[in-house]
Order: structure tokens, then C-alpha cells, then sequence
């Protein structure tokens, strides 16, 4: 319908300014990850987990240790803070889920990652520590938590294993 009063009126459309998304490439994220975990080991793992989960950084840091599958084929992790109150499993690598055990150590309630009061670390917090390890790691562009998400899709849609309905 509009498309048809705009002919009517013969209005042009109005000139479409053309999108891209920043994304990290490979190098960068491998350079991220690794300056990180040779800094601080722990912020390390979570920007991994960040990365490799492709979750938005509010459902992320609401993972808690109850929401986490380990041992499943594959191991996951169940997403319940998400955008329309939707909830969703997430697949992740055996390597990431053996990581995850070991910084676990047994533990069994509470927040995958935790304040030193047992808190879950605000969004703030994790923007701030993935900018941070972006800065040290010598990597140029501005880097946030939602780039860490395009980057994960858009690899995985370039390898062509995965389908874009399931990215």
C-alpha cells in the first residue's frame, strides 16, 4: 500500500543508507581470549564463554550453575533471561564445558560467574572487562559483548557448517 501511494505521488525512496556489521574476525577473538587469560585467567574464561555461548551479555550474566548441562550430548546452556521472556538451550564445545568444570570446582549453586560477595557481575562489569582485554590485547576497533555475538554468528555462518536458521 505504500508502495503504491508513493508511485502515485511519484516520490522516490528516500536514498537507503547500507548496513555492516563490525565483527571481530578469528585473529582478533584468538588474540582477545588469550591476552585475556594470560592476564586474568578468570575474566579469560568468561569472555570465552561470552563468545562461544553467542549470548546476549543481560542472559549471560544470569547463567546460573543450575542452568548449566555439562554432561549432556552436547553439553548446553539453558538461557532463561532472554529477549521476550523466551528461554533457549545453547550447545557449547566439550573443551569449553571441561573449562567450565574446573572453574566450578564442585560448585553446585550461584552464578557461573561470581563477585568475590557470591553476586553475579552486573552488565556493566562485563562490558567494562571485555573493553578492557580489547584495549591490552592491542585490538583497534571498539569492542562490546553484542560484537562478540555478531562475530560468533557471522563465523559460523562463513564456515558453512552451521545453517542460518540455527545461527
Amino acid at each position: 500500500v505504500v508502495e503504491q501511494v508513493r508511485r502515485g505521488l511519484m516520490l522516490r525512496p528516500s536514498g537507503t543508507r547500507r548496513r555492516t556489521i563490525n565483527r571481530l574476525d578469528n585473529i582478533e577473538v584468538e588474540r582477545l581470549i588469550q591476552h585475556t587469560y594470560q592476564s586474568r585467567s578468570k575474566y579469560g574464561l568468561m569472555i570465552k564463554t561470552l563468545f562461544l555461548s553467542g549470548a546476549r551479555v543481560d542472559e549471560f550474566v544470569h547463567i546460573g550453575v543450575q542452568d548449566l548441562h555439562l554432561d549432556a550430548d552436547p553439553p548446553q546452556i539453558y538461557l532463561r533471561h532472554c529477549k521476550a521472556e523466551s528461554t533457549r538451550y545453547v550447545p557449547i564445545l566439550p573443551a569449553l564445558a571441561q573449562e567450565l568444570r574446573t572453574h566450578l570446582n564442585g560448585r553446585r549453586q550461584g552464578y557461573l560467574f561470581e563477585t568475590n560477595r557470591n553476586n553475579r557481575y552486573s552488565v556493566r562489569t562485563v562490558q567494562a572487562v571485555v573493553k578492557s582485554g580489547a584495549l591490552a590485547a592491542g585490538i583497534g576497533k571498539r569492542v562490546y559483548p553484542h560484537l562478540l555475538r555478531h562475530s560468533v554468528a557471522t563465523i559460523l555462518l562463513d564456515s558453512g557448517q552451521v545453517p542460518i536458521d540455527q545461527v
